[in-house]
């Protein structure tokens, strides 16, 4: 499946490209970054915090939580300060790249457990599978705000991983 090197991988490549939204988005106005451009959840600010959300639930699943959205809450317009956001997001991308460092092959193959939101049976997936959901949703929305960001005429660095510094 994955390995702990693809994990480590992955998590210099978040960070990157988080950083790289970011430095578009700091070209912005608070009103265009939550101004609705038709995505999925309206605005890149909103978006943002959706990713910034589904990152915190799936590493507390990751660590071993069963109940994350006890504690994780999810909202879409907070974080509403920019500069609170942008320090929050360099902690968090930190935390991803210390937990990969950390992962070993053995670990990818534990099963993880947890309740989702909705109140439903507990799920049970293999740690592997939840890494690849962390990274692709990652990859997903951050596609989306990209996309959002280029139609503004702002210039994120290309998402290429060859193209990774």
């Amino acid at each position: 499946m994955i390995s702990a090197e693809y994990c480590r991988l992955m998590a210099c490549y978040n960070r990157w490209q988080n950083t790289s939204l970011i430095t578009a988005s700091d070209g912005l106005t608070e009103a265009e970054r939550w101004m609705d451009r038709g995505a999925f959840f309206k605005s890149i600010a909103a978006t943002l915090n959706h990713l910034y959300w589904a990152d915190a639930l799936m590493l507390e699943r990751i660590k071993g939580n069963e109940r994350p959205q006890d504690t994780v809450k999810h909202s879409l317009i907070s974080l509403s300060d920019w500069s609170e956001y942008k320090d929050l997001r360099v902690k968090r991308d930190v935390e991803i790249e210390q937990w990969a460092a950390d992962i070993t092959k053995p670990e990818l193959n534990d099963i993880i457990k947890w309740y989702p939101p909705d109140g439903s049976a507990r799920i049970e997936m293999r740690t592997a599978i939840c890494v690849v959901q962390l990274f692709n949703q990652q990859t997903h929305h951050r596609g989306q705000i990209h996309a959002m960001l280029t139609d503004m005429g702002a210039e994120p660095e290309p998402t290429d991983i060859p193209a990774m510094p």
